[in-house]
């Protein structure tokens, strides 16, 4: 079984070898290929997603049809409707395989009981969520105060290959600009 979970955890906290089997025999292998869904939108969560390997992204389609990319999760990442996951509503966002990909998922029926088990596990994951929340904080401020081309040169720092296998559209979007705007980007960054 991939241990990368595990190696990702063990950043942060120190796990026993009894609350390592503990923690692998609550979690759920996928292997989920490219372009297929793990959460759709209107769904309840059911899982706190665990990237092994791959690329995720989740989004949320407006009325209009039109897709706005909230994240990619790419190896070692965490990815999920937290919403929907603890508040136990529908999701309002859609997780699929860009690339082939191998997670672990963790239901939500299993998070109290794992936290209960493993105490330790709530600094891990409070971590985690902190990491995240100044992520998302910094991209708000980004959207606000960067120019697009600034955007998508911390894009690329962030994210400095999946350039290579996620479509132009996805990545627009994620920096909220046109794909014909961020070709132009592109030229120009290309020509400097």
């Amino acid at each position: 079984m991939n241990t990368s979970v595990i190696h990702t955890i063990n950043r942060h906290i120190t796990l026993e070898p009894a609350e390592v089997d503990h923690i692998l025999s609550v979690f759920v292998p996928m292997t989920v290929p490219q372009g297929e869904f793990i959460q759709r939108s209107g769904d309840f969560a059911k899982y706190f997603t665990y990237v092994n390997a791959g690329c995720l992204m989740s989004y949320h389609t407006d009325d209009t049809g039109t897709d706005h990319v909230i994240q990619f999760a790419t190896a070692a990442w965490w990815t999920g409707d937290i919403h929907s996951l603890f508040r136990h509503v529908p999701s309002i966002y859609s997780t699929r395989a860009l690339t082939d990909s191998h997670v672990m998922l963790l239901p939500q029926a299993a998070m109290e009981p794992l936290l209960e088990a493993i105490p330790r596990l709530e600094r891990y994951f409070r971590i985690t969520f902190q990491n995240s929340l100044v992520t998302h904080q910094s991209r708000i401020i980004q959207h606000y105060t960067f120019t697009a081309e600034e955007r998508y040169q911390a894009f690329r720092e962030k994210y400095p290959s999946l350039e290579q296998y996620v479509p132009l559209k996805y990545i627009a979007s994620y920096l909220g600009i046109t794909p014909e705007f961020l070709s132009k980007i592109r030229r120009k960054i290309m020509e400097k």
